[in-house]
Order: C-alpha cells, then sequence, then structure tokens
C-alpha cells in the first residue's frame, strides 16, 4: 500500500512524460498533495479548474441517466495531456488524480496503465 507521497513520487518517476502529478479532492478542490509542475502549471490552481470538469462530467451522466462510473478524462492539448482518474478503492471517493504529460515523450496508454496501477496500490 502506498501513501499520498509515494504514489506521487511513483507517478513522476515511472510515467514517461510526466510533467506533474497531484492528488485532489474534488468536493473541495483542494490539492492534497502535489509533485512536480513548470513556470506554466500550477498544480494547485490546476486541481481546483479540474474540480470543475470533474462536477461538471458527473452532472452530465446524472442528466443523462447513466448509471456508470468514469474511469478517466482526457484533455489534449497541443503539447500536453491533462489526465483525470478518479479514484474508486479504499477511501478514494470523492478524489482524482491529476497527471500532466509531455505529448512529446509520453506514451498515453502506458501513461494510462501505469496510473491505474497507482490508483489500486494508494491508501488514502
Amino acid at each position: 500500500m502506498a501513501n499520498t507521497e509515494m504514489a506521487l513520487k511513483e507517478a513522476m518517476g515511472s510515467i514517461e512524460g510526466a510533467i506533474g502529478v497531484a492528488l485532489v479532492d474534488y468536493g473541495s478542490g483542494m490539492a492534497l498533495g502535489t509533485l512536480g509542475g513548470s513556470q506554466n502549471i500550477d498544480l494547485n490552481v490546476a486541481a481546483a479548474a479540474n474540480t470543475d470538469v470533474v462536477r461538471a462530467k458527473l452532472r452530465a451522466m446524472e442528466m443523462l441517466n447513466l448509471q456508470d462510473r468514469i474511469e478517466d478524462i482526457l484533455i489534449t492539448l497541443g503539447t500536453q495531456y491533462h489526465l483525470i482518474r478518479l479514484l474508486t478503492g479504499r477511501g478514494g471517493s470523492g478524489l482524482f488524480l491529476y497527471l500532466v504529460l509531455d505529448t512529446q515523450r509520453a506514451n498515453l496508454a502506458m501513461a494510462r496503465h501505469q496510473l491505474k496501477r497507482i490508483e489500486a496500490e494508494l491508501e488514502v
């Protein structure tokens, strides 16, 4: 089992092209932990902003009466991928992992696979 700090370090160390990662509470919009980032990416601001994305998608699913769950949300920019993975296990309800990747260095399929593995090991 990994705690928040270990999970964030694992994401930055094992996911090719990772720029930054955060564990976010989408009830409050607060980052419970961050690692990485850049001059152009303030992970605390991104955490709050992406909380709105998650809430909007959950509302849309409710309005459409979709009886399913969100695995992840991908936002593709010109030079970055922003991957949001909602947590489902051991106390993770209401939380998501937010990962920023460099599109030139990242393998998106592998990043999704690694983030899923990290989620499975994370204990909040």
